[in-house]
């Protein structure tokens, strides 16, 4: 057979060379659409919200593959749903194209809570979502300066700068309102201690202000108030009003006022 194609000519060899490729290569154009599965598309289903298992199942059966590409923490969804996909929902695909899920996390990570106190409400809004938290409830407290942030409640309960919180939790934000509009008569806190004043002040709706420590107290809790100022009465021993929200100023002692006839002193 060999001895035959070398007695032909070169340019017949080279004719049936030239032939043999035209042929595989009008077979090859033939079954490209066969192996690439041209003109064979899907529309994307959607499965927002889905869980992983389901929304796995849901691309399979459609002819798709699924990739889980990341993972977001997102308090309102469910664990291990899906958040995103991409292609999109609706996207026109060919079949067998792989879907990139996001899913939402089992366990939500933990963050920092910021310290919001002195901030007003909008500062505080913007630096809870840039740690991803939320604003819970807003409680306003009379106090004087108006609309910012008293206290920072987790669960009901103070929680401090610094300490690890989950992401997207809610935040109870205690707000001041300003002060009051009606005055009413200064707590007399002579005598009282340390916590009985702070208990009658948050009763009346007032701020402790500055607070003086006598250097010989050890228990400053169950030390006792000697002077105040706003004073009681003023120097007419009229009644001195406040408005709720306003500051009272105390100082302590580690021994209770001495009271004199009208006059309180305290022992040393």
């Amino acid at each position: 057979m060999f001895n035959q194609i070398t007695k032909r000519s070169f340019g017949f060899n080279l004719a049936v060379v030239v032939g043999l490729f035209l042929v595989l290569g009008l077979i090859f154009f033939m079954l490209l659409g066969v192996i690439t599965k041209h003109g064979d598309t899907l529309t994307v289903p959607d499965v927002h919200r889905k869980s992983v298992k389901d929304a796995t199942k849901l691309l399979e059966d459609a002819g798709f593959n699924v990739d889980v590409r990341d993972s977001i923490f997102i308090d309102s969804l469910p664990a291990l749903a899906v958040w995103e996909q991409t292609p999109a929902k609706g996207a026109i695909v060919k079949v067998g194209r792989t879907i990139y899920l996001t899913i939402n996390k089992v366990v939500p990570p933990m963050v920092e809570m910021p310290d919001l106190v002195g901030l007003t409400f909008r500062s505080a809004e913007m630096t809870l979502h840039s740690r991803r938290l939320n604003v819970g409830d807003t409680i306003y407290k009379p106090d004087f300066a108006t609309n910012t942030v008293l206290q920072q409640l987790l669960g009901g309960k103070l929680v401090k700068a610094g300490r690890q919180v989950p992401e997207g939790s809610s935040i109870t934000l205690v707000l001041s309102s300003g002060t009051g509009s009606i005055e009413n008569p200064v707590p007399d806190l002579i005598g009282m201690t340390f916590q009985e004043a702070k208990v009658t002040l948050s009763g009346r709706n007032l701020n402790l202000g500055t607070v003086m420590v006598d250097p010989a107290i050890t228990d400053t809790a169950n030390a006792f108030v000697v002077k105040q100022d706003p004073a009681p009465k003023n120097s007419l021993q009229e009644l001195s009003m406040v408005r709720a929200g306003e500051l009272v100023s105390i100082w302590l002692s580690p021994n209770p006022p001495v009271k004199s006839g009208g006059d309180t002193t305290s022992e040393n």
